[in-house]
């Protein structure tokens, strides 16, 4: 198993390469006919002492963004079950050009603002299609995207639709310019459609994989907050704050698949 982890501009290159392999890689998936194709299953685990849990105070629109009156959010940064499943771990294989026809699921490639909270919290959307984004919560947002696509939309009114194109493979950091400073997301713009999210129970499953070795690779996106720098509000005129978080970790290990075979495969993560 390989763990690395890396810091500020490292970051950015590695998670490019998560996703693209290659910068030609982008562009030259091709569906293919796999009729002996095998499945990869397996979990991503917690071992050891669980990270405390990062909560912000619930300091603007809290009649939508707190109904039950908690006071707090959880930053949704690392979700571990009583079971140590680590549920948002993306799941890939690496430097496919070949395969399945594009399979990603609905739920992953559109995003919400509900009670104030990106939903899902991880999407997967195909490079060279649109990600379609949309509100929930009768207030502003506004989410600023900034990494392998560049967008700052404002969200004033409810239950509209925008799209927006994202045209290269990478990692797309979410965030609210509207004063909502708890609010992240992810989203993973991919070549491929050998992904997967793990689940609540830490599980993940791929399906319709060409028979072959592979290099399979555990991506999380980071814990803990790194820094926070002064940014202003739109909504308000007035100044707050945006966090930044820890750079993301990776585990990668080898696969072979077997024609119409189902391989399984399990990741620990931790703290080193």
């Amino acid at each position: 198993m390989k763990h690395s982890m890396s810091f500020a501009l490292g970051a950015i290159c590695s998670l490019s390469v998560m996703v693209a392999g290659t910068a030609s890689a982008q562009n030259t998936y091709r569906v293919v006919p796999v009729p002996d194709g095998g499945a990869i299953s397996g979990s991503v685990k917690w071992s050891g002492e669980r990270p405390k849990i990062l909560t912000l105070p619930i300091t603007k629109d809290n009649e939508v963004c707190d109904p039950e009156k908690t006071g707090v959010r959880n930053l949704e940064r690392i979700e571990i079950g009583a079971e140590g499943g680590v549920q948002n771990t993306v799941v890939y294989l690496k430097n496919v050009t070949a395969g399945k026809a594009w399979d990603l699921p609905d739920t992953r490639r559109m995003l919400d603002q509900r009670r104030c909270r990106y939903v899902p919290h991880v999407l997967l959307v195909q490079a060279g299609s649109d990600v379609a984004l949309r509100s929930s919560d009768p207030i502003l947002h506004t989410i600023h995207m900034a990494g392998a696509a560049d967008y700052n939309l404002p969200f004033p009114m409810v239950d509209v639709t925008l799209s927006r194109p994202l045209r290269k493979a990478g990692i797309i950091d979410l965030k609210c310019n509207a004063g909502h400073i708890w609010m992240n997301g992810v989203i993973v713009v991919v070549d491929s459609p050998y992904y997967a999210v793990t689940d609540d129970r830490g599980d993940f499953h791929i399906t319709g994989v060409p028979p072959g070795e592979y290099e399979i690779v555990a991506w999380h996106e980071g814990w803990r907050v790194a820094r926070e720098e002064p940014v202003l509000d739109v909504g308000t005129q007035t100044k707050t704050k945006r966090l930044f978080y820890t750079d993301p970790v990776t585990w990668q290990k080898r696969v072979t698949v077997t024609a119409n075979g189902r391989a399984s495969v399990d990741f620990q993560m931790s703290e080193r």
